[in-house]
């Protein structure tokens, strides 16, 4: 049998001990402008990170990268019509996202057909998928051994929804697929994962190098892809397993680091999802339970924690700062404002320590910040030409 998920706790390993020590960094024009040739800036910045990665035995198979991009409209329209014979709703009002699924035809099938069913459960429009164009000539024979089919996903927002509800959506309806499709997969060699599905951001990643991505991923060459962010991170998977669905970045964030509250951090969430409450949910609210998916590392846990703040109404830098407050105790120069913003927030949510250098992005706004201690020092530049790297 091929190796495509990550053993269970066996012997000496438990996946409870797993921790990542990466590279992350970002490259964004300050004025929003998009434009393909930041792409070639963030393969700089990943390639000048291979160092931050890691290889098995073979050169050519890597732990792990990634990049997070604002999803590229120009691209994707073209796509639409040339591939799907589709005509794409306006700006907003559709969103993409790639897929990993199972090589197995069967089950790939029954993933799509869900995809579909649960979409249209939703009230929004399935349009149809794509072949992710891809080159894995270069990619060793572990990371082949285990490499999934990946395709495009297209959805178009219901007539009578607003583009933020259209977002909350897209994110009921991956969990909804998640739940039911990837929880019994923990044990078998299928693969189902959503890389990402939004109407703002999309993302390329796999078990690939930092030299390898964009050999692989052939859209990122394309001079149709144009984006004003763009994330990318080199993963080194300290004491655990590499893996397509672990490569990094995650739908909001790359980390490099370790959450060391990791467990105090899960069970907390898992404790305030009975006494949850949500406007903007409604009933929708307990479709996403777990907040915290199975089978993560600890980037992934901290994403999909953060994902539920931003999900229920919170703004991104303020999310982040929840989650990984300032030491603001006995910070002698930070306002008495400050003081009491992270007094309250530290009324709602507990830390989520460790050493850790964080990037985030919604696909809009993008930023950085450090661990309160500073353990995971990183810089940055802006340039007279607009770029923040």
């Amino acid at each position: 049998m091929q190796h495509i998920r990550r053993p269970r706790k066996h012997q000496l390993y438990d996946p409870a001990f797993e921790h990542d020590a990466c590279g992350v960094g970002f490259v964004a024009h300050l004025k929003g402008k998009a434009a393909h040739k930041l792409l070639p800036e963030a393969r700089q910045i990943l390639v000048n990170m291979a160092h931050r990665g890691a290889v098995g035995a073979e050169r050519n198979s890597g732990d792990g990268s990634g990049i997070l991009t604002a999803l590229p409209h120009t691209l994707l329209e073209r796509v639409a019509r040339d591939e799907l014979g589709e005509t794409l709703p306006e700006r907003g009002r559709f969103a993409a996202g790639i897929v990993f699924l199972s090589r197995d035809k069967t089950e790939r099938t029954a993933c799509e057909t869900a995809f579909a069913e649960i979409t249209a459960e939703e009230g929004q429009r399935f349009i149809g998928w794509r072949d992710v164009p891809r080159d894995n000539s270069m990619i060793g024979p572990t990371a082949r051994a285990s490499e999934p089919v990946m395709r495009q996903a297209f959805i178009a927002a219901g007539d009578t929804v607003s583009s933020e509800v259209f977002e909350r959506k897209l994110y009921v309806i991956r969990k909804r697929l998640t739940n039911k499709l990837r929880g019994s997969a923990v044990d078998t060699n299928d693969m189902f994962y959503i890389c990402s599905l939004s109407t703002r951001n999309i993302i390329y990643k796999g078990m690939l190098t930092p030299e390898q991505l964009f050999e692989y991923f052939l859209d990122l060459t394309n001079e149709r892809f144009e984006t004003h962010v763009a994330m990318v991170h080199s993963r080194f998977s300290t004491n655990t397993f590499p893996s397509w669905d672990r490569a990094q970045p995650f739908r909001f964030m790359s980390h490099n680091g370790e959450i060391n509250t990791l467990q105090g951090n899960v069970n907390k969430m898992r404790a305030r999802e009975g006494v949850m409450e949500s406007d903007l949910f409604g009933t929708d609210l307990q479709k996403i339970m777990p907040v915290i998916e199975p089978d993560l590392s600890d980037s992934g846990t901290f994403d999909n924690a953060l994902e539920l703040l931003l999900q229920s109404g919170r703004d991104l830098p303020e999310a982040v700062m929840m989650m990984v407050p300032e030491a603001w105790h006995n910070h002698r120069h930070m306002p008495d404002e400050g003081k009491a913003m992270y007094e309250f927030m530290s009324a709602q949510m507990e830390p989520w320590d460790g050493p850790a250098s964080i990037a985030f992005t919604d696909g809009r706004v993008i930023g950085a910040l450090l661990d309160r201690n500073g353990l995971r020092p990183s810089r940055y530049y802006v340039t007279e030409d607009d770029l923040v790297i």
